[in-house]
C-alpha cells in the first residue's frame, strides 16, 4: 500500500531536522510510520464502531469526537467565563480588529527547542488534532495552531498546560495576515502546512474571506523546506477546488503526492483516498457522520 509523506513529517520530525535530507529518503522511509498510525488509527474507529452498535440511537458526531480523542482526556473547558464553545462560527477575517498582524512570540519561550521543524495547522480550530500529534512528537517536532476565534485558542492554550507540553502553541491570529512574519523569524525549518475545512464563506461577495489567497499560498511556497509538505482539505466540494486550484498554480514549486509516489490512493479526480494523518479533525468527524465526502489533496516542495 502506498506510504503517505505526511505521517512521516508527523510522527518523525527529528529525522527532518537535517536540512540536507533528500526526498528520496524521506519516500523510502515513510510507509513503516503509515502502517504504524494506521493500525492505530483503526483500533479508535473499531472502538468507536463498537460503541456506537451499543446504541446507536443515541449515538451523536460529538460522540464520536469524544471517543477520537479519549486519549486526551481533555477537561472540557477552563473556566465558566468562556461558556459554551461553538466548534463552528463565523468570523469576519477582514475586520478592523483581524487585519493587524500578531506580535511574534519569543520563540525561545514558546518551545523548549525551538530550532526542532515546524508543523503549522492554520485554522486549528479547538486545536484537538494538533495536540494529538503534539502529544505523540513531545521530542522531535514542534507545532503552531493559528486561530481567529478567541476563545477556542483560550481552550486550546488552558489544554496545553494541562497536558504539560511544550512544543506546541496557539495563536489568536488571522493567518493571511501574519503566516509570513510568523514563520520567517522561526528558526527552525518549517516542514507541514496544514489548512483543514477553512470555513466556506458560500456568498460569492464574501469569497474574499477565505483564508487560502494567493499572498498566503506564496507565503507557504516560499516558507517551506525543500521537501515540505502542503496538506488541505474540506468537506465541501467548491472550497476543495478552490484549495486545489490555488496550490495547482504552483506546480513549479509543487507537486502532488501521487507524482512522487503513484501507489498513493487517489480517485480519478486526484482525491486522496484516505486522510493521511492517522487522526480525523473535529469538523472532518461531523462531516462524514452526516455522510459528506471530504476531499483531500498532499503536495510537497519540490527540490
Amino acid at each position: 500500500m502506498g506510504s503517505y509523506l505526511c505521517l512521516h513529517l508527523c510522527y518523525s520530525f527529528s529525522k527532518l531536522s537535517t536540512l540536507h535530507r533528500t526526498a528520496s529518503s524521506l519516500l523510502s522511509k515513510s510507509s513503516s510510520f503509515f502502517q504504524q498510525h494506521r493500525s492505530s488509527y483503526s483500533h479508535r474507529v473499531v472502538s468507536a464502531s463498537a460503541s456506537a452498535s451499543i446504541d446507536a440511537r443515541e449515538l451523536r458526531s460529538t460522540d464520536l469526537v469524544a471517543l477520537e480523542y479519549a486519549d486526551l482526556n481533555l477537561p472540557y473547558q477552563d473556566s465558566g467565563e468562556l461558556g459554551h464553545v461553538r466548534i463552528r462560527q463565523h468570523v469576519n477575517p477582514l475586520s478592523s480588529s483581524n487585519i493587524v498582524p500578531v506580535q511574534v512570540p519569543d520563540w525561545n519561550e514558546v518551545y523548549k527547542d525551538p530550532t526542532l521543524p515546524l508543523m503549522v495547522d492554520i485554522g486549528c480550530g479547538s486545536g484537538r488534532f494538533l495536540l494529538w500529534l503534539a502529544r505523540r512528537n513531545n521530542d522531535s517536532g514542534n507545532y503552531l495552531g493559528l486561530e481567529i476565534r478567541q476563545k477556542l485558542v483560550k481552550r486550546a492554550e488552558f489544554w496545553v498546560k494541562d497536558l504539560a507540553l511544550s512544543n506546541i502553541h496557539f495563536m489568536f491570529a488571522n493567518a493571511t495576515v501574519s503566516f509570513k512574519q510568523l514563520v520567517s523569524t522561526y528558526p527552525g525549518p518549517l516542514v507541514l502546512v496544514s489548512i483543514l475545512c477553512p470555513d466556506p464563506h458560500f456568498k460569492k461577495r464574501h469569497h474574499k474571506r477565505r483564508v487560502v489567497q494567493k499572498p498566503l499560498v506564496d507565503s507557504i511556497v516560499k516558507s517551506l523546506m525543500h521537501g515540505g509538505k502542503v496538506f488541505v482539505q474540506s468537506d465541501v466540494l467548491e472550497v476543495a477546488l478552490d484549495l486545489r486550484n490555488q496550490f495547482d498554480a504552483e506546480l513549479d514549486a509543487l507537486q502532488h503526492v501521487d507524482t512522487i509516489e503513484p501507489s498513493v490512493p487517489c480517485n480519478e479526480e486526484g482525491w486522496l483516498l484516505n486522510n493521511p494523518m492517522g487522526i480525523r479533525t473535529e469538523r472532518e468527524i461531523h462531516a462524514e457522520f452526516e455522510g459528506a465526502k471530504i476531499y483531500r489533496r498532499m503536495y510537497q516542495k519540490r527540490p
